[in-house]
């Protein structure tokens, strides 16, 4: 007796790309809005996904775990035609764009780490000397009184 495989489904529901996925149906339909992902509509107007939107969900699911904006994602999945499933070299070229990217922001991160291993235990009673909230004392120069606070205060409260 001859075993039949298992067909593959080349139409996935909503419900079936966020169990494989991880990610909410609702989700699926932002990255839609934002024309990240797309969908066709059978008969009965119901939204299916082409199968390469699989590797499209965990590409934007990693970008964003990095820290990459959705309007970057955008982007970079706007220049591959509908469909396209990315070829290793492709995957190559866009993620060393990204990693460009997380390099620079933990270079900046690693910075103010830095910077807050000299702040004083109380989170800085100088503001004068402050590298992080007042750099070169830039303050200084517009002139002298708790500015700063007092800017912070009247925003909190919802003062301009």
């Amino acid at each position: 007796m001859e075993k039949k495989s298992p067909r593959i489904k080349m139409l996935l529901t909503p419900g079936e790309v966020a169990k494989r996925t991880g990610v909410a149906v609702s989700t699926l339909h932002f990255y839609e809005s934002k024309g990240l992902i797309h969908s066709q509509r059978n008969a009965g107007n119901q939204r299916r996904y082409r199968r390469d939107v699989l590797r499209a969900v965990a590409i934007i699911k990693i970008a964003q775990r990095i820290g990459i904006p959705l309007a970057t994602i955008g982007e970079a999945f706007g220049v591959l035609p509908e469909g396209h499933k990315l070829s290793a070299k492709e995957w190559k070229m866009l993620s060393s764009q990204w990693r460009e990217e997380l390099d620079r922001r933990i270079h900046t991160l690693t910075a103010l780490r830095d910077q807050l291993d000299g702040c004083i235990g109380c989170g800085c009673l100088s503001r004068r000397d402050c590298p992080l909230r007042n750099p070169g004392d830039k303050l200084g120069a517009e002139g002298t009184g708790a500015r700063l606070l007092l800017e912070e205060d009247s925003e909190i409260k919802g003062f301009s």
